[in-house]
């Protein structure tokens, strides 16, 4: 049975199909599968993508935000994550991680054959506000510990043509599994108009 988010386009599943419900609250719950991530090693590992990401295809200029948390005990690399994908080649994403030291933060990946992989900022807390934005033919990545002041992340471009996928992942690379809770989910057709002024 499809998923439906008040406010959303319809769902569906990228690059294949994972597991997800809606809890009473209406919290989206993403449940990643042990071992599985989106990832395209730049010192020339083997790639994963068995990661599933769920979302729709959108039309033109958007802002998604989301207030992002994950069960614990959390494993290495475990993260809940807004993303957005093309193939396998061609994808992004950013993530609310726990890192090999045992602190949560900001992490984002942008792939254009290979990954390119950067920390942000440390979270204190169990939770991050999370906000993927397109611009035109750029997309932008924020974070907010509050929902109200974003703080730039990224901004990047996607070397491909096609429409992407743009949603919600969950990934658990070494883990047994990883759970992930996306709610306060706002998502807008408005041109986000400054990048660096919070807004």
């Amino acid at each position: 049975m499809a998923l439906h988010i008040p406010g959303l386009p319809p769902l569906s599943w990228a690059p294949l199909e994972g597991d997800a419900h809606l809890d009473d609250d209406g919290t989206l719950v993403l449940t990643a599968a042990a071992g599985v991530d989106w990832s395209n090693d730049p010192t020339g590992g083997p790639q994963q993508h068995q990661a599933a990401a769920l979302g729709f295809q959108p039309t033109g200029d958007l802002t998604l935000s989301a207030r992002v948390r994950v069960d614990a005990p959390r494993s290495t690399f475990d993260a809940g994550a807004l993303c957005l994908w093309i193939d396998a080649d061609h994808w992004a994403k950013l993530c609310f991680e726990r890192s090999p030291q045992g602190d949560v933060m900001v992490v984002s990946v942008v792939t254009d054959g290979y990954s390119d992989d950067c920390n942000s900022v440390l979270v204190t807390g169990g939770e991050v506000y999370l906000r993927l934005s397109r611009v035109g033919e750029a997309w932008a990545f924020h974070s907010s510990v509050d929902g109200t002041r974003w703080d730039f992340v990224r901004v990047f471009r996607i070397g491909s043509p096609q429409v992407p996928t743009v949603g919600f992942l969950s990934q658990a690379p070494m883990g047994e599994r990883c759970v992930a809770r996306f709610d306060e989910i706002v998502y807008s057709e408005d041109r986000l108009a400054d990048l660096r002024d919070g807004s």
